[in-house]
């Protein structure tokens, strides 16, 4: 039981990223093995956390199961008793297995043969497991999409419509058109959602299709495996007959020597192109701006359409924690999102921890969700808010971006050199800061609240359009958060 563990948190290691393996395998412990009901017993350290991993891992470590033990196995979470570490089995998350026992094979084992226990600790598949499965590895047995992250649960913006409409468009036109579309913007704007989004809607209209979701650093390790096990052809021949391929955070693929692994997605990125299969990619930054990474790969990653995701609005981030809370079953008082995107405007992650903290207080208070308790439940996030980015910073990085003097912000010069600039920087201020519009007016030289307005709502609509300007709010974004 305890080897069949360690083998398998090996091989999930080698899946998830280190966040993901830190935050959700690593807390988990095997309580108990069946051998009469043929049932496995996963103990987590609460009920969200094993109802989280029932629904997210569940499956993944049911087959793996069934591969150790060559037969059916039940995988049952629990939450452990936080005093005596033992599994409570009132409150449990199962998964089942869908697949019949083999036929005619022995009484149930505790422990695998060593010859098999080897083979599953090294990663490889037993011969029973060859026979069954056609691909090169189990790893390939699924396309690694989250049903979650759909465009029903995605919330649309000016921060990332652009992004959304491209998707929908690469949809209806797999292959021919914006490819590849390259995604790119700061952590937790939610890029991954939406190629996670295309993903699960390209198999939903047609499951035939090959799809595959991965993170570069995955691809780096089994580019590595392949030739570790000289089944580079076997490796090459399952990629390159992919009709979607969504690879996630391609900057890693610049971070030490990586040549090979280049060289390997370069003849796969024109393979894939030749045959009119569909690419996406994400990445925390502009592709001309990819360290370490070849520039015949950055040129053909330019080469179809490159959309910006940046971190939501107001109005955006509002949706969000209101979407958000209807999908957790808790009604949100509008009063309490609209202070919360407030005090949080990086990214949807931060907003995502915020509501979490929210929902929880109140559940363990027993108390309603309203402003008082949500300031309770946020102090902490509230003592260290402070605001860092003033006016004049943002005046300054947009006056030395655009080659204008400062004095122009509050002048009442109108040529287009120094209006559009102007507007950019009002435009900037009411998204980074929480200065009201007519404060803003009044640092823009005694300027009209209505006169900020129309500045925030042109800036905000033309960047939906103009994928330059796009580009250059981004890059500011990134200066002043520096």
């Amino acid at each position: 039981m305890l080897l069949f563990w360690q083998a398998c948190s090996n091989q999930l290691q080698k899946e998830l990223t280190p966040q993901q393996f830190k935050a959700w395998i690593a807390p988990l412990t095997v309580c108990a093995f069946d051998e009469q009901s043929q049932s496995l017993t996963i103990g987590a350290p609460s009920r969200i956390k094993a109802e989280a991993c029932s629904r997210q891992f569940g499956q993944r470590i049911q087959m793996l199961a069934q591969e150790y033990w060559g037969k059916t196995i039940q995988v049952q979470f629990t939450v452990r008793d936080k005093s005596s570490q033992k599994a409570s089995l009132g409150v449990s998350a199962v998964v089942s297995v869908t697949a019949a026992p083999t036929a005619n094979h022995p009484a149930p084992l505790t422990e695998p043969p060593t010859s098999v226990r080897e083979k599953v600790e090294k990663g490889e598949k037993t011969e029973k497991a060859v026979s069954k499965e056609t691909k090169l590895d189990t790893t390939y047995k699924n396309n690694h999409l989250d049903k979650n992250l759909n465009f029903d649960t995605l919330v649309t913006g000016n921060a990332n419509q652009m992004a959304r409409m491209v998707g929908l468009e690469v949809i209806n036109q797999l292959g021919k058109r914006y490819n590849p579309f390259f995604i790119y913007g700061g952590v937790g704007v939610g890029k991954t959602h939406l190629m996670q989004a295309i993903g699960n809607e390209v198999y939903k209209l047609d499951p035939s299709k090959k799809i595959r979701y991965l993170f570069a650093n995955t691809y780096v390790s089994e580019v590595v495996k392949a030739y570790q096990k000289n089944q580079f052809e076997e490796f090459k021949n399952y990629y390159h007959n992919l009709d979607l391929l969504l690879i996630d955070d391609i900057q890693f693929f610049g971070e030490g020597d990586k040549s090979g692994t280049q060289g390997a997605f370069f003849e796969l990125f024109e393979s894939l192109i030749r045959n009119k299969k569909q690419i996406i990619m994400t990445s925390d930054r502009y592709p001309q701006s990819l360290e370490g990474i070849q520039e015949r790969l950055r040129s053909r990653f330019m080469s179809g359409i490159d959309i910006a995701i940046d971190p939501p609005g107001f109005e955006m981030r509002v949706s969000i924690l209101l979407k958000k809370a209807e999908l957790d079953g808790v009604t949100l008082p509008e009063d309490v999102a609209v202070f919360i995107a407030q005090l949080l405007r990086a990214n949807v992650r931060e907003l995502e921890g915020a509501l979490r903290k929210v929902i929880a207080y109140s559940r363990f208070s027993h108390t309603p969700i309203n402003i008082e308790n949500t300031k309770l439940a946020l102090k902490d996030l509230l003592v260290n808010n402070q605001e860092h980015i003033s006016i004049e910073a943002i005046q300054k990085a947009v006056a030395d971006f655009y080659k204008i003097k400062v004095s122009d912000m509050y002048s009442a010069k109108r040529p287009k050199n120094i209006a559009e600039p102007r507007q950019i920087a009002m435009y900037l201020t009411k998204e980074l800061t929480q200065k009201s519009l007519p404060e803003i007016g009044a640092n823009f030289g005694g300027r009209d609240h209505t006169t900020v307005l129309h500045a925030c709502r042109k800036i905000a609509e033309n960047k939906t359009k103009d994928s330059k300007l796009q580009h250059e709010l981004h890059v500011l974004e990134q200066i002043l958060k520096a």
